[in-house]
């Protein structure tokens, strides 16, 4: 008999999904997945309420490969009212069928030096939502500097933080829609004389500035 404290573990769990995600893939070759438009992230606005775009960036070829997203945006954007800047980056995947999927910046920060400082949650209230959206903050330090982070996973109006449950949904996806189309949304601000709280308040304004305007570019 199985041990029922095993089934309820992480190891457990982590098994059931990747034997889900076999079962979702098998399944998907019997049939052709559908893959629904978008309208292009290039398109998106260059001002969200009082924040206004400073810059368009550039993802090099060589991040791009490795990202293997179908769309991205980088763009700096300021707002004189707060007294803050913001990165905005959205890799967007229209399929993770053929190994495309979004990568975790808790894996991607550590490498390029990055020291975790903080990791937790935070409740984001979003204009014409009964619920608020919930976010991965991620506070990190790096010599004397520090940043906060703050991401999700987004696949057309629903917002999922945590990794193991946006896998969850893709497999769920996969087998009620046949489409596995999912966005990466990240935010970051620095953090200036350990204002961790201000620069969190800065980050929130933001993205109740930008989701729904970003929101029309993700299919329905």
């Amino acid at each position: 008999m199985l041990n029922m404290n095993f089934l309820r573990s992480p190891i457990a769990k982590m098994l059931t999904v990747v034997l889900l995600m076999q079962v979702a893939m098998v399944y998907g070759f019997t049939r052709k997945e559908i893959v629904p438009e978008n309208k292009p992230l290039s398109q998106a606005p260059t001002q969200f309420g009082n924040w206004t775009m400073q810059q368009e960036g550039v993802v090099e070829k060589e991040i791009q490969d490795v990202l293997k997203a179908d769309e991205l945006l980088t763009r700096s954007y300021t707002n004189a009212n707060v007294g803050y800047g913001a990165h905005l980056f959205v890799a967007y995947f229209r399929s993770q069928r053929t190994g495309q999927s979004p990568h975790s910046p808790k894996n991607c920060l550590p490498g390029s030096g990055w020291v975790r400082l903080v990791s937790d949650i935070v409740p984001v209230p979003i204009a014409g939502r009964a619920q608020p959206i919930e976010v991965n903050r991620y506070v990190v330090g790096k010599s004397d500097q520090k940043s906060l982070v703050m991401y999700w996973y987004q696949s057309r109006d629903r917002v999922v933080a945590a990794e193991f449950k946006a896998k969850f949904y893709v497999v769920a996806d996969a087998l009620r829609y046949n489409r596995t189309d999912t966005a990466l949304v990240r935010v970051v601000l620095p953090i200036a004389n350990n204002d961790i709280d201000g620069s969190t308040k800065a980050a929130i304004d933001f993205i109740q500035s930008f989701y729904n305007p970003l929101r029309q570019h993700f299919p329905v």
